[in-house]
């Protein structure tokens, strides 16, 4: 059985603790509502900016296939997966839920025979897949020096990405994050950035007289990949929110946690300290009826 000295370092401790998860979940809170007003707010370009050149596409005159970032390669064979995490823990399943829904589509890529390259944007995703993967990680990007996550740094990103697709080093994009619902809900995502998959043109669009200046291609060459920088700067933001909320989450259920901690450590102890002066006291009675 622990001392009373023992169990009052323990409370002691814990109680450390929860004052620790307690902050870190009001500043979490703090960062999740600049974080989701971000978040929301980029969803309605991105999703327009999808839609028109959904629309570009669907006018392409028959037998053009478009820019090779719509088309493609025509070849499957060499997939390079962006792999979006944060660069530090204490969020619950935010990091590992990526990661495993990343896994999966290399197992199934693997088992198909096809080549997986690996690119990582936040330490976490890096730590968590070199250990099985180190040698199809082809670029790995930290966070720590773009907190909050602005444009320059999804363009650097598109860039990279673009540069690697031009030169040939794979066929097929996919970006994995986090989407942000709500407080207790992030969905894990997959999304195919090369070729580009873009929405089926509204049921009214062959009806609308519509003329497009020089041309679909043309136009279509200077959005695409104006477009691949703004849905990765869209998933970087439902990071951070996803991540904040995860956290939020993850700190409540740990101050709780600890609270419940403290009240059974508190029981024991209190029993402890009863016992020893129930002990004391027959001690004395029975020395007192010796004499």
């Amino acid at each position: 059985m622990a001392s009373l000295k023992d169990l009052r370092n323990r409370i002691a401790s814990v109680k450390g603790t929860q004052k620790i998860t307690k902050a870190m979940q009001m500043v979490a809170a703090a960062k999740l509502r600049r974080a989701q007003m971000a978040a929301e707010s980029a969803r309605p370009y991105a999703e327009k900016m999808s839609q028109v050149l959904g629309n570009l596409a669907a006018n392409l005159v028959g037998g053009v296939q478009g820019p090779r970032l719509l088309s493609g390669t025509g070849a499957e064979k060499t997939h390079l997966l962006i792999v979006c995490t944060a660069d530090r823990g204490l969020c619950g399943g935010f990091n590992s839920s990526i990661v495993r829904l990343a896994r999966e589509h290399i197992r199934r890529l693997t088992a198909e025979g096809k080549t997986v390259k690996i690119v990582t944007v936040g330490k976490k995703g890096y730590d968590l897949l070199r250990r099985q993967y180190r040698d199809q990680i082809i670029e790995n990007r930290d966070l720590r020096g773009n907190k909050p996550v602005d444009y320059e740094f999804a363009a650097e990103i598109a860039d990279s990405i673009i540069s690697r697709f031009d030169a040939g080093e794979f066929d097929v994009a996919t970006l994995f994050y986090s989407r942000f619902r709500s407080v207790i809900a992030q969905v894990p995502t997959a999304q195919k950035l090369i070729p580009a998959e873009l929405p089926q043109a509204g049921a009214t669009a062959p009806d609308a007289a519509l003329q497009f200046e020089p041309n679909e291609e043309t136009i279509l060459d200077t959005l695409l990949p104006r477009n691949l920088t703004v849905q990765v700067f869209r998933a970087l933001l439902e990071n951070a929110a996803s991540e904040q909320g995860a956290r939020t989450g993850a700190m409540d259920s740990a101050t709780r946690n600890a609270g419940e901690m403290i009240k059974k450590q508190t029981q024991i102890y209190n029993r402890t300290r009863q016992a020893m002066i129930t002990k004391e006291l027959i001690e004395i009675i029975s020395g007192a009826e010796a004499l």
